[in-house]
């Protein structure tokens, strides 16, 4: 089984900055992808940012000058380093790690559980 757990989250003034991590665990060949979603209190789950194996990103619009995504393929964990946060960044944060159990198979989803960021005025 592969699980995934995500840390890091919790209290910051507008301005602030966390780091999320994100440690993926178990038996598999490899972590294709690494990404973090988000879903504030009444909405759908958003696309934060990705970063692939080889290294590309990719971020939603409005978090592109103050989050960074990277990760440490020994360590099979991803990070999430979030700067001046708004109250508006005010979510659970999730990671999505697409994840293959074996070599030359296609990549399957895993989700962590998520953890609470609250960025207050």
């Amino acid at each position: 089984q592969v699980q995934v757990v995500e840390s890091g989250g919790g209290l910051v003034q507008a301005g602030g900055s966390l780091r999320l991590s994100c440690v993926v665990s178990g038996s598999f060949w490899n972590i294709a992808t690494m990404a973090w979603y988000r879903q504030a209190p009444g909405e759908q789950r958003d696309f934060v940012a990705a970063m692939a194996s080889g290294g590309g990103t990719n971020y939603k619009d409005s978090v592109k000058a103050r989050f960074t995504i990277s990760r440490d393929n020994s360590k099979n964990t991803g990070y999430l380093q979030m700067s001046s946060l708004k109250p508006e960044d005010t979510a659970v944060y999730y990671c999505h790690a697409a994840v293959r159990r074996w070599g030359g198979r296609p990549p399957n989803d895993y989700w962590g559980k998520g953890t609470q960021v609250t960025v207050s005025p």
